[in-house]
């Protein structure tokens, strides 16, 4: 099949010479399905088969290229028996061992008498040295090919070396020489390379091992380029539609001033911006980020105010029902003393009251609803549904965003709460399609939590201080980070801790974890809640959920074994009431450095984006396990932290050429890194 030039990079692997189906499906398992995808995937290391090895001298377990001549061949006639190959030098002998090769091929690459390079790995085997299914066995005339340091590739089952390097060197070969979307102005003076001789010498040299060389920040600046393109794209799509809202905030200004608090700063600009989004000609597509206890909640109710008051209907989602029971209850005390029609609606809810929730919904009876996810289905239809807001504790990807702007059609606003703190290295490149509001402080009522660390060996020490909690009617949280106990990881478990706990405060303690039934789960949180059990014993499950303003106390175990974002989150479930709170962590002896700076940081700081930053520092980016969970870490070659200058580079680039993005050599780019097929999805 001949290959247009053009098209050459983004057609099938299996248009390759040499490529069948059986070895298109493993390349498909190491996620290599375009040509493309063999250029992406880089090099590793390198094999050295440069230099020729002495017979006499062979090491065994070691590759070695060894120049030979063919003495012998034996194909025996017995089944199972291996086919051998005597070679030798004037520096020794050697035998080579073939398990189920075909006789004429092995006489062909093996012609008697005649010098050959072979490479391989050595072993020894009844006195004598072996190769057995050497990597390569080649003419003198070809040795080239061989004898120099050859890439290393991650492979997989069914692909080996020869085979795949076969593969990449045809691809390299027939490159086509691509109109660079950079211009040599912009290159030079970023120090960068084009893009052809980077993608060569990414293949071809030691420079993919090295994430700081000029080829590899070049990959690096056109995947980020790739990805801020798509977002900003996906922004002109959802802010290009039009609307045309009236905007009152009477409602909204009543509850502020009947508020038992004053609204922080933080909470004041966001109410200003979120406002200013509602009654502009654009619809809103925004992320509130807010520290745990930074009264996001309380914005977004006051923003539904305004809405309903303008005349429209509102849903507000919750990742789980006892949360988004939480949001209701507050909801129903914010707005009883307004003309406000609110519901409940979850997959719980009964059939009955079900349908006549819908047709209230259908008929404009309902202003507000709040629920889990079931609020988005199929069958849910509203008269005028002018805003929705989303409780994020999971991350949207840019599709499920677009689809998330469509529930409401073209005049509905949407707001994402988000109580991830998010270092600002990593904010664009998650969210450049949508505007970002943080509020970095606290309510002045709100106390700092007071943190403390002590040795798991003076455990006994805290049993009378959760006594007098209890007794002060004060709830406590004690967090494992294993269900069980384990025989191969040093870590406290929450089943044994549970029994411990119990043992000393009968009838007093919950367990919650992870492999529990949902409504198991709910249940006892619920009782927690409910304050019929004092001490709730869990894993990390916790970590992110509903408000507890009775928990003023968390005891973490294996402290030094969680990162500094993943602590503070488990910090922020206490101290959400006026009582001051504590956070007790644990650690076993023998600290590594890093152990002790996280520490040293959370008893330091209460400031969850000052602690995220740092946590980034401390543990790198493709180290943040909290991230990875959460969809955050979208970048196969790109580090925010150390292409920090990239990300920032490719912020302006993007900004400057944005008015450019339907180009053909733009297009080029997102196809690259396959974030064309989110291009084109439909408008909003």
């Amino acid at each position: 099949m001949i290959i247009q030039k053009k098209d050459y990079l983004f057609q099938d692997v299996k248009d390759l010479k040499g490529v069948g189906l059986q070895l298109s499906k493993y390349l498909k398992n190491k996620k290599i399905e375009k040509i493309k995808d063999v250029l992406l995937n880089l090099p590793y290391s390198e094999t050295d088969r440069s230099k020729l090895s002495s017979l006499d001298k062979l090491e065994v377990g070691k590759i070695h290229t060894i120049k030979v001549i063919v003495k012998k061949l034996i194909f025996p006639r017995i089944r199972n028996l291996p086919n051998k190959i005597i070679c030798e030098n004037e520096t020794g002998k050697i035998e080579i061992i073939y398990f189920n090769s075909r006789e004429g091929y092995l006489r062909k690459i093996f012609p008697i008498n005649k010098h050959i390079i072979i490479s391989g790995k050595v072993n020894f085997f009844n006195n004598k040295y072996q190769m057995t299914n050497p990597d390569y066995v080649t003419s003198l005339d070809k040795k080239d090919y061989v004898l120099k340091n050859i890439q290393k590739y991650s492979l997989t089952k069914g692909i080996n070396e020869k085979k795949y390097r076969s593969v990449s060197d045809q691809v390299l070969k027939n490159i086509p020489k691509i109109e660079d979307w950079l211009g040599d102005e912009f290159i030079k003076k970023n120090n960068l390379l084009d893009w052809n001789t980077t993608i060569i010498k990414l293949h071809k040299s030691e420079e993919s091992k090295n994430i700081k060389s000029k080829s590899y920040r070049r990959l690096v600046f056109d995947e980020i380029c790739a990805n801020f393109l798509t977002l900003s794209k996906n922004r002109k799509r959802i802010k290009s539609k039009k609307k045309n809202k009236i905007f009152l905030k009477k409602i909204s200004s009543s509850i502020i001033s009947n508020l038992p608090f004053k609204l922080t700063s933080g909470q004041k600009l966001a109410l200003d911006q979120i406002n200013n989004d509602l009654k502009s000609k654009t619809r809103m597509f925004r992320i509130v980020q807010g520290d745990v206890g930074s009264g996001k909640t309380i914005v977004s109710l006051l923003t539904i105010a305004n809405a309903i008051e303008s005349g429209y209907q509102c849903a507000f989602m919750g990742p789980t029902e006892i949360l988004s029971k939480q949001h209701f209850n507050l909801a129903k005390r914010i707005f009883n003393r307004c003309k406000i029609n609110i519901e409940f609606l979850t997959g719980k809810t009964e059939i009955k009251k079900k349908n006549i929730i819908l047709k209230k919904l259908n008929n404009g009876e309902i202003d507000l609803i709040i629920g889990t996810h079931a609020l988005f289905q199929k069958k849910i239809k509203f008269k005028k549904l002018g805003l929705v807001v989303i409780d994020e504790q999971h991350k949207f990807g840019v599709k499920q965003r677009l689809d998330l702007a469509k529930k409401g059609g073209k005049d509905c606003d949407v707001l994402l709460m988000s109580a991830t703190p998010i270092p600002r290295t990593m904010m664009m490149s998650l969210y450049g399609d949508m505007d970002i509001t943080k509020i970095t402080d606290k309510p002045s009522q709100r106390q700092k939590i007071i943190t403390l660390s002590k040795p798991e060996k003076k455990i006994n020490e805290i049993w009378n201080f959760l006594k007098k909690e209890i007794n002060n009617k004060n709830q406590i949280f004690w967090v494992c980070p294993l269900i069980e106990e384990s025989k191969f990881l040093d870590y406290s478990s929450a089943k044994k801790k549970f029994d411990i706990i119990e043992k000393k405060f009968p009838g007093c303690v919950g367990l919650i974890h992870g492999s529990l039934e949902k409504n198991e789960k709910e249940n006892i949180l619920k009782k927690f809640l409910e304050k019929k059990i004092s001490i709730l014993v869990s894993t990390t499950v916790i970590e992110v959920g509903i408000d507890f303003p009775n928990a003023n106390v968390i005891i973490i175990e294996n402290s030094n074994k969680f990162g500094l974002a993943q602590l503070h989150q488990l910090r922020g479930r206490v101290g959400r009431g006026n009582k001051q709170a504590t956070c007790i962590l644990l650690f076993k002896e023998n600290l590594s450095k890093n152990a002790i700076k996280r520490i040293k940081i959370l008893k330091e700081s209460n400031d969850g984006f000052f602690i995220a930053e740092e946590d980034l520092r401390l543990r790198g980016f493709g180290d943040l396990t909290g991230f990875q969970q959460s969809g955050i870490k979208n970048f196969r070659f790109a580090d925010p932290l150390i292409h920090d200058d990239l990300f920032k580079l490719a912020e302006n680039f993007v900004l400057n050429i944005i008015r450019d993005v339907n180009e053909k050599k733009y297009n080029f780019l997102l196809k690259l890194f396959d974030k064309a097929e989110i291009m084109n999805i439909e408008e909003v």
